[in-house]
């Protein structure tokens, strides 16, 4: 059973998850950070700049920074099963002073302001509400046919007109008139939130505030899991009151320090240590970044008994296992990048791709496991590329469009016949050779082009050989001198 301490001490707030005596979450509040939790939050936003390189704008949402968004979270959604997704750009969506409905997706932090998008959600118990999309769908945690069909039929027959759902794991084998009541709430609040925008003028407002850290766990942790809350303040224990079901119970020890009552400051103290011992004598450490988080795995002090191979996974299985405690407990997310001690057993590494994936089921936030093969390369090539986007003023996240648009660079070559061999390019008169793939390919394909070259000429200008390498090797061969070459032939052509 699972019990949730709330420990008020002055300014400071900590929030414990207890689960069989062990601490597998905490969340810590204070004054002295400088920006709220608005992660959830939705506002009337007012488009401020449009940035058209970047395919993004800046927001006005009442906060110190103004947020950032992309086109992709203008668009509608659409299901990309059944229809095709249209690109757009962004200067034909939004206008300056442009009033929008967005929801943060992301918080700020003190170097950027918040990530937000326009795809509402608003988070139930049992369903998320998803007010301007027709996408309904169910978690894939939910794996009986019967069931989904059950739930999905159910959701559909109560939803109002040109509304989605995503039907929640919690939803599973639970009564119908729980599940409707939870929808028709959820309903109620879009409505009462949708409202309140078309009345707004111009300007930037707060028009929904999230749930809180303790709300959300609720939300989150099925009731029957839920033994108890205990909380030391009076204020604490009224607001929990009105959003606390009966079966769970609500606790009061007044001015107690909690922390020290249930044992919790050593756990608490080593979730926010570098270094994590593990039981064999190795150790994991976890290196936060702007752009990732970097885990790194250690034999340390164990030396085996059996062969080295042996030992390797020997460790990485214990790795495996403390590092999805570590993301729950530290509450890490976002792009996070593991480093094992290579193993040469392929059985070896499919086990532990699969104690990973298992694992990190135990946590509440969702996560995608890709393949571990060829991580050095991969990861020394997106340093390059961070660093890279760091010097153009890129968000972080957008990064990886431009991994991917250049390590498909190959098919796109063959898609379109954009031929960059050398023997191919016509240097006698490369400016009818631009011109021919101008009347030959779309403009998608020169705009990436355009874009590798300007990353090129940003690592050039600041002398980042690195930067420059990687992307003329990306280009199949070809030279920094030919890369410059064509990106001023462009620029004659544009």
């Amino acid at each position: 059973m699972i019990e949730i301490i709330i420990d008020k001490e002055e300014e400071k707030k900590t929030i414990g998850v207890i689960e069989n005596g062990k601490l597998i979450e905490v969340y810590e509040e204070n004054k002295e950070n400088k920006h709220e939790r608005n992660e959830g939050n939705i506002y009337v936003g007012i488009v401020k700049d449009i940035i058209p390189g970047m395919q993004a704008a800046f927001i006005d949402i009442g906060t110190e920074k103004n947020s950032f968004i992309h086109v992709r979270d203008i668009m509608p959604q659409i299901d990309e099963k059944i229809e095709r997704k249209e690109e757009k750009k962004i200067k034909d969506l939004v206008k300056p002073k442009q009033k929008l409905l967005v929801q943060v997706q992301k918080d700020s932090n003190d170097k950027k302001g918040a990530r937000t998008t326009t795809h509402i959600k608003l988070t139930g118990k049992y369903v998320i509400l998803l007010p301007q999309t027709t996408i309904v769908t169910v978690s894939q945690k939910i794996q009986d046919e019967t069931e989904k069909n059950r739930l999905i039929k159910l959701v559909k027959e109560n939803l109002q007109e040109n509304m989605g759902a995503i039907i929640r794991t919690g939803a599973e084998k639970k009564e119908n008139e729980i599940i409707i009541e939870d929808l028709q709430k959820l309903q109620e609040q879009w409505q009462d939130i949708y409202q309140k925008f078309k009345k707004s003028d111009s300007k930037s407002q707060l028009l929904y505030t999230s749930p809180s850290i303790v709300e959300k766990i609720i939300l989150d942790l099925p009731s029957e899991k839920i033994d108890s809350i205990i909380v030391n303040t009076k204020e604490d224990y009224s607001e929990l009151e009105q959003v606390v079901s009966h079966k769970i119970k609500l606790a009061l020890e007044e001015n107690k320090n909690l922390i020290k009552k249930y044992e919790l400051e050593n756990q608490i103290e080593k979730a926010k240590q570098r270094k994590v011992w593990l039981n064999c004598g190795g150790f994991i450490t976890i290196d936060p970044t702007e752009a990732l988080v970097a885990i790194d795995v250690n034999s340390g002090k164990y030396t085996g008994k059996n062969t080295l191979e042996e030992t390797v996974y020997k460790v990485n299985y214990e790795a495996t296992i403390e590092i999805a405690k570590q993301l729950r407990l530290r509450d890490i997310g976002g792009i996070i990048i593991i480093d094992y001690i290579d193993m040469k057993d392929i059985e070896h590494k499919e086990k532990i791709e699969k104690l990973l994936k298992e694992t990190l089921k135990q946590d509440r936030a969702k996560t995608q496991v890709e393949e571990t093969r060829d991580l050095q390369n991969e990861f020394e090539d997106r340093m390059d590329l961070f660093k890279l986007a760091s010097m153009c003023n890129y968000e972080p996240t957008m990064v990886f469009e431009f991994a991917k648009m250049i390590q498909n660079l190959a098919d796109i070559r063959e898609r379109r016949s954009i031929r960059f061999e050398r023997n191919k390019i016509m240097w006698n008169d490369p400016e009818a050779h631009f011109r021919k793939v101008q009347v030959e390919e779309n403009m998608d394909a020169q705009k990436e082009i355009s874009d590798l070259f300007r990353l090129y000429k940003v690592a050039k200008s600041a002398n980042y050989t690195a930067g420059m390498e990687l992307i003329s090797s990306k280009l199949g061969g070809i030279t920094p001198d030919m890369i410059d070459s064509l990106s001023e032939i462009g620029k004659k052509h544009k």
